[in-house]
């Protein structure tokens, strides 16, 4: 098969098992960051991100960033590209809009696939992601105040559930736990890799012991 064939018939098996780009309640299916008390469902503001996956020669990768260490909160985490939704905006609009405001990424190259599940994070966000496909060409240009390094991560490290070591922590008194993978020397972990689980949960289906 040829890499043209064979792209195609990977883009039409990520369509096919993705929510379509339609409004929808993200509450009336959801997971959870963490099993836990304090996250409120009705509080938690409506928010998306962008699983970015970028057509290489040797691969898909996912465009991931660094968020600048000037920022309050999740300082020097590895993030997705994303944001809240701004009123009457549409999920995957805000997916589009947060990622050209974060790393210059023109909308042009990127063609949606579809929705993946939503996530209800610990500090209070509800979380679409949105997936595209980007083909090569794009120029990035990251925005100093929100991000420190855009780089790309191979998609099939990030799905392989024997990359992914559920750590355990007490944070504020309770036990939790999340998922943490290391790619060469970084780190990702917390709501990226919650995210980045559920999507490989839904693609290739839950990893049984």
């Amino acid at each position: 098969m040829s890499g043209g064939a064979a792209n195609e018939d990977f883009h039409r098996r990520i369509v096919r098992l993705l929510d379509p780009l339609k409004e929808r309640d993200p509450r009336e299916s959801f997971h959870m960051e963490t099993q836990s008390a304090s996250l409120v469902l009705e509080e938690a503001a409506p928010a998306a991100v962008l699983i970015g996956l970028v057509e290489r020669t040797g691969g898909h990768t996912v465009l991931l960033t660094r968020r600048s260490d000037t920022l309050r909160k999740h300082t020097g985490q590895v993030a997705l590209p994303g944001g809240r939704l701004d009123p009457g905006e549409r999920t995957w609009e805000a997916a589009l809009r947060e990622a050209h405001e974060e790393i210059g990424l023109e909308s042009d190259y990127v063609s949606l696939a579809g929705l993946a599940t939503p996530l209800l994070t610990h500090s209070g966000y509800l979380i679409t992601p949105v997936v595209g496909f980007i083909r090569e060409g794009f120029e990035l240009h990251p925005n100093p105040h929100e991000v420190a390094e855009i780089f790309e991560t191979p998609f099939g490290f990030l799905m392989d559930q024997d990359n992914h070591k559920q750590e355990h922590v007490i944070w504020e008194g309770q036990p939790r736990s999340y998922y943490a993978m290391t790619h060469e020397d970084r780190r990702i972990w917390g709501v990226t890799a919650a995210i980045l689980r559920s999507l490989s949960d839904r693609l290739y289906g839950a990893k049984t012991a």
